[in-house]
């Protein structure tokens, strides 16, 4: 395998990651552990590089576009969408539930 990420690749990349950790961090602002987010983050960047090098590695330019420097840049999009969507669900699955329920 032949890993053709660029400097700007992998600088979208870690910029995105990042965004994806602040995301996530601010989801859980309060509820969760502080490292949240840190940890959001470097899962964010490993599944990115995963995404764009391992499973969308074999294409080529042509065959995916954009292609930002190496960077399979739609696909890792799509999986931080859906990475999003999970980190709602577990905010909504954490939420506080000792509140006492309104008489009817």
């Amino acid at each position: 395998m032949q890993w053709d990420l660029g400097a700007q690749g992998l600088a979208l990349l870690v910029a995105m990651s990042l965004a994806f950790g602040a995301f996530t961090q601010l989801a859980f602002l309060g509820r969760g552990a502080w490292w949240a987010g840190v940890v959001a983050t470097v899962g964010a960047l490993l599944l990115g590089l995963i995404v764009s090098e391992v499973w969308f590695g074999w294409a080529t330019e042509v065959e995916l576009q954009p292609n930002i420097d190496g960077l399979s840049f739609d696909e890792v999009l799509v999986s931080y969408l859906i990475g999003g969507v999970i980190v709602l669900v577990a905010r909504y699955m954490t939420r506080d539930r000792t509140r006492e329920p309104t008489p009817a």
